[in-house]
């Protein structure tokens, strides 16, 4: 029994007079179960910020893909000026054109393998450019 009085002081005296001051216990976390009310509320939340993402991601695809239609028709607007002017610059080119001249009977060869001198002019200046 002497060794469990050992004890016992000891205790007491651990409790009685700390050597060391303590150091406060930390604070204890508090976990807060989310009521299914407002669960279902963050859900909704959550799924509204998702569907208006989706929303300005097909915009914003839309956008795009109206540019690039835009950007298109641009290109085949400019293609279409610029044949224009090449057909009037061809049909200028072979009115000057002398067909006996060494040029002439040259062009004339090289016209054969066209369906019409006018492309064949439009050929031969675009390469000569």
């Amino acid at each position: 029994m002497d060794s469990i009085d050992k004890l016992l002081a000891e205790l007491k005296t651990e409790y009685d007079e700390p050597a060391t001051p303590q150091q406060p216990p930390p604070p204890a976390k508090i976990f807060i179960q989310p009521s299914p009310k407002s669960s279902s509320s963050i859900d909704n939340l959550l799924a509204e910020l998702k569907a208006d993402f989706v929303e300005k991601e097909a915009a914003q695809e839309l956008r795009k893909q109206q540019e690039l239609e835009q950007e298109r028709i641009q290109q085949e607007k400019l293609k279409a000026q610029q044949l224009e002017a090449l057909q009037k610059q061809a049909k200028d080119w072979l009115k000057k054109l002398d067909p006996l001249s060494a040029e002439g009977l040259w062009f004339e060869k090289f016209a054969e393998s066209y369906s019409s001198k006018l492309e064949a002019g439009i050929e031969y200046l675009q390469t000569n450019e």
